[in-house]
This record gives structure tokens, sequence and C-alpha cells, in this order.
């Protein structure tokens, strides 16, 4: 490849063109095409150039010359690959300013660089590629088209500022949202899930407890807060050896003190977050609520009723094949709790409520539980059988009963032995697939209540987004507020994106069809003006491209239409 000064003659005189001479593979023969037109000698001339033809002699001399140094130029440690799949979530990011905020956040303390462009950085680089923070400092951060380098120290500085006032940061978020977005609050979900390290000593704040992942180190807790579009409004973090039971009132009581949520809500959660004191909270604020409870917990009048053959109502897909079946009852129940009153005083409080409760049956998810029951029941007869130790057990050992046993056949305190619970085993048999969902929702209807809830899968989603599109675990960080801002990062992250799924793509795709597109939509510099796009079809840059009328399908893209891109508010 070379370039060229091209002279034709016309009838105003010389006319300058610069062109590339190359050999084209294809026909096996050499083309040659137009790289830049210069003009009419005349013309130039009278522009202030004494010798035009010498004068751009010498620009295509230089021209070659940084070519054959280009040909020569080894490859670096960074890939020459850009990241341009992050716009949909940056201008998201600027609609809803929260710019001016951070700033004033950061304003207390003597910053050398932007915190809400090195967070900008941060939340970007998180989404193309989730890795540590020195690699995102050395290799994600270069890799972001049009953004300025932010050091490992500043990075690590940001972090550890935005983890220091993570609630302040996640309360501007919201409520930024709410203001450009009007976010929806007649239902919220929330649920927990915590995080493992792997240190060997428990600190203030990394504790052991019990772990989604049934691993032994210390972890901490997350609780997250979502509208009825499954978008997050609340973030707390806590101990992993507290109770995840608490955080629920926590996190709703702060966002109506701040006015990020009106009027009445229905708060929506599993079994596990299930207790008097937040059913108490949610009748004393306004709010009402839809929580599930275990059919095999239940008392004995309660649990024969639910599992009844009578009352019925079936709901059968367009095949006539049955989905689930619900039936329902209203009643008033009486529930208690102790609350602390001055740290040492615990007051018994007691309360009557009325509730709908109603219990459904999957086909599916019984066929799913009976597997399990059978799996552990086999578990425990061959650990029955072998003699093995308690903890050899596991999950199984709630189907044995384990009892001393003297050489004279009577329980003592020495020897154990253990028996298979069969008792236990039928009782869980005949309770697979039967659920009970508890609400103060008296005129909403079973199919409603029954689909509100089964909502709370975005939720596990979203957690499940943030563990492994995300990777918000391991994470290389030892300092509290440097492992906060860790996490803010990751909470922002799945807002932006949540954002992007549901009101830039009108939830017509999925969280991985949504990653997938931000991952691979990268560019690669051609010459000056121009980069090739390097990434194959997508659906949902097809969606974006029809619905903003943007180019993002070119194969070659000029800087200007790359501008178009970044600068369109979606």
């Amino acid at each position: 490849m070379a370039y060229y000064l091209r002279k034709s003659s016309r009838s105003r005189g010389i006319y300058l063109q610069i062109y590339n001479s190359f050999f084209d593979p294809v026909k096996k023969s050499p083309r040659s095409s137009h790289v830049e037109t210069l003009g009419y000698v005349c013309d130039l001339v009278d522009k202030g150039i004494d010798d035009p033809v010498s004068f751009y002699a010498r620009k295509v001399a230089d021209m070659n010359a940084d070519n054959r140094k280009t040909e020569e130029k080894q490859i670096s440690d960074i890939s020459a690959l850009l990241y341009l799949g992050w716009f949909p979530c940056d201008s998201i990011l600027r609609r809803i300013d929260i710019q001016k905020d951070i700033d004033l956040l950061a304003s207390r303390r003597r910053f050398d660089y932007s915190v809400y462009g090195c967070l900008r950085a941060l939340l970007m680089a998180r989404l193309v590629e989730p890795v540590s923070k020195k690699k995102t400092a050395e290799r994600v951060v270069p890799r972001l088209f049009g953004f300025q380098p932010f050091s490992y120290h500043q990075i690590l500085s940001c972090i550890e500022f935005l983890g220091h006032e993570y609630e302040k940061v996640v309360e501007i978020a919201t409520r930024q949202s709410n203001e450009t977005y009007i976010l929806d609050t007649e239902k919220m979900y929330f649920d927990c899930t915590n995080y493992y390290f792997e240190i060997d000593r428990e600190d203030d704040w990394r504790r052991k407890g019990p772990s989604k992942e049934n691993r032994k180190d210390p972890i901490i807790g997350m609780g997250l807060l979502l509208d009825s579009n499954c978008i997050p409004i609340g973030m707390r973090l806590y101990p992993g050896n507290q109770s995840e039971k608490p955080v629920l009132r926590e996190i709703v009581r702060a966002l109506k003190e701040q006015d990020n949520i009106t009027g009445r809500t229905v708060r929506v959660a599993d079994k596990g977050l299930n207790c008097a004191a937040n059913i108490h909270d949610a009748l004393s604020s306004g709010d009402g609520y839809l929580f599930s409870k275990s059919v095999k917990m239940l008392s004995g009048k309660e649990k024969t009723w639910a599992l009844l053959d009578q009352g019925w109502t079936e709901v059968r897909d367009e095949k006539g094949k049955l989905v689930y079946r619900c039936k329902s009852a209203v009643d008033t129940f009486v529930y208690s709790y102790f609350e602390n009153t001055d740290g040492e005083t615990r007051k018994k409080v007691t309360f009557a409520a009325k509730e709908k409760r109603i219990v459904t049956y999957n086909p599916k998810l019984a066929k799913k539980q009976l597997a399990e029951i059978e799996k552990m029941a086999s578990k425990a007869a061959m650990c029955c059988l072998s003699k093995a130790k308690k903890d050899e057990y596991g999950e199984s050992a709630k189907y044995v009963d384990f009892v001393s046993i003297g050489k004279d056949g009577r329980e003592t305190g020495e020897n154990v032995k253990a028996e298979l619970n069969r008792e236990k085993i039928e009782s869980d048999k005949r309770c697979a697939g039967y659920n009970m969902l508890v609400t103060s929702e008296l005129e909403m209807e079973p199919s409603e209540i029954y689909k509100t809830y089964h909502n709370l899968w975005r939720i596990e989603e979203t957690f499940r987004t943030m563990k492994s599109q995300l990777n918000a675990r391991p994470v290389f960080l030892k300092s509290e507020d440097c492992i906060k801002g860790h996490f803010l990062v990751c909470y922002l992250s799945v807002l932006l994106e949540r954002l992007v799924q549901f009101k830039v793509l009108d939830n017509q795709f999925g969280s991985e069809e949504v990653y997938d597109f931000i991952h691979n939509y990268q560019i690669i510099q051609r010459d000056e003006i121009s980069y090739t796009n390097c990434s194959a079809k997508n659906k949902v840059g097809d969606y974006i491209a029809a619905k903003y009328m943007l180019p993002i399908n070119n194969f070659v893209l000029k800087k200007k239409q790359i501008k178009t891109i970044l600068e369109k508010n979606l």
C-alpha cells in the first residue's frame, strides 16, 4: 500500500488529488482508491501555497513514511479493539444527571481528578469487562472510546470515597431516576443475598453467617429493593452475622424519609423475610405486604385445609396442561414479636391482621421437590447403614433421628444410633409442590397475587447478574469503604442496565442479550477519520438502530457518526 499524488489536466489547469494504491487479492491486480481531494493548482496558489505540487508531494512522502512506521509498529499489551457497547448505559447516566450531586459530595475533599469522571469510567468498565481495579485502570479504561485514563491510585481513592458515602449515592441515584423516569412503587420486591470472602479471620464487618453458597468463609449481606418494573431503588449492606429481616424495614423507612417513595405500596418478599415485625411495620406505615409461607411449617388445622382436595381452582395453559391450582381464604390472624425499647428491656407486641391466604400447587415444583426428597432420603438411608458420622449426613440429617442406645436396648447418653425418620419423609412428600402466599391485599384476585409474587424471579436474576455478568465476587479489596464502593459500582451498573432494558429497549430483550451487546460491540481504528465495526450483528443493536435511526450496524464508522451515537439521548 502506497500513497501518491495524482495530477490531472483539466479545463482550468492541473487538478490535484491524493490516492492510495494497493494490490487487490480478489482480482489479483493493482488498484487505487481515493483518499483526499486537494483542488486546482491555481486555487491553491491563491490560498497562499506558492508551489502546491511540491508542497503536496512532500505531504504524500510524509504519509508514506508514517505508513511504513505503522507497518513496522509492534503490538502492545493493550488490545487495539475499543469498547463502544457502553453507550446506551452512558446515555441513561447522562439523563438521570447525578454529576452535580456527586461533584457537590466530593467538594469537601480535594481530589486532583474528577470523582464523577472516575465513577463514570468505573461503571462503563464494569459493564464491558468486569475485572479487578488494577486491571480496570491498566487494561479496560484505556479501551473505552473517548475516555480519559485514570491511575490505579485514583481509582482506589475514588472507590474508597464512594464507599464511605454509598448510602447517599444510592439515594441520589434513586431520586434522579425517579425524577427522570417516574419509578413505579405500587409494588416493591425485596430480597437478600451474601458474598463470601476467602480470608482467615473475621473482622468487624465480614462475619461468619449462613452463606447462600453453604461456605464457611466470612460473608457480608446485601439487601436489594426493586420497584414494580424490577428497577433497583434501594440497597443496603450489613455484616454477615446479622439477620436479614430488619433490612427490609430499614430500606423502606429510609426511602420514605427521603421522599423517594410516596403513597401506599405492597412489599413483596419470600418466606425468609416473613416475620411478625415486618408485617407490623408494613401495616403501621400504611403499606401492604405479600409474603410466602412454608406449608410444612403450618399448624395442624391450617395444614389440613391446605392439603385438602376441595375448593381448588385450576389454571391451565393454551394446550390445556395444568400450570397450577389455587384456593384462598380470608381470616384474622394474631401475631406477636419482641422489640427492644431501651436496649435492654424487651417488650412483647401483639396485634391482629386480617389476611388473605392463598395455597398454590405447582406440578413442576412438586416433581422437582419429590426428586430432591428422594435423593436426600436415599443418602440418609445409606449413611444409616454405613454408620456414618453425624456431620457426613449434611442436609439429609433432617430425615434421621439420632438416639443413644445401650446394650440392653434402652436409651442412654453414650452410643448413638441413627434411625431413618420415615414419617418426616412421607410428610414432606405430601407437601411437595404446595406453597402458601400471605397478603394484606384482600381485594386482589388469587391469580394476580400469584403473578405478583412470582415476579420475585427478577430480583434473583439481578443477584445472579451481579455475581456472574458483573463479577461482583471475588472482591480484591480489603478496607470496608473500598468493599462498599465496589458493591456500589455493581449496584449502579445493574441500575443502568435495567433502565436500558425497560426504558430504551421497551423490555423486549432479556438481561443476557443486553449484556451480550454491551460486551461485544467494539471498534478498531482504521485511519485518522474512520473506524471498523468489529461486532457481529445483534438483535439489541438492530432494535436501537431502528428505533433511534443510528448507524450502529455500519461496517465503517466515521468519527462524526460515532459522535452522533454517543451524544444521542436514548
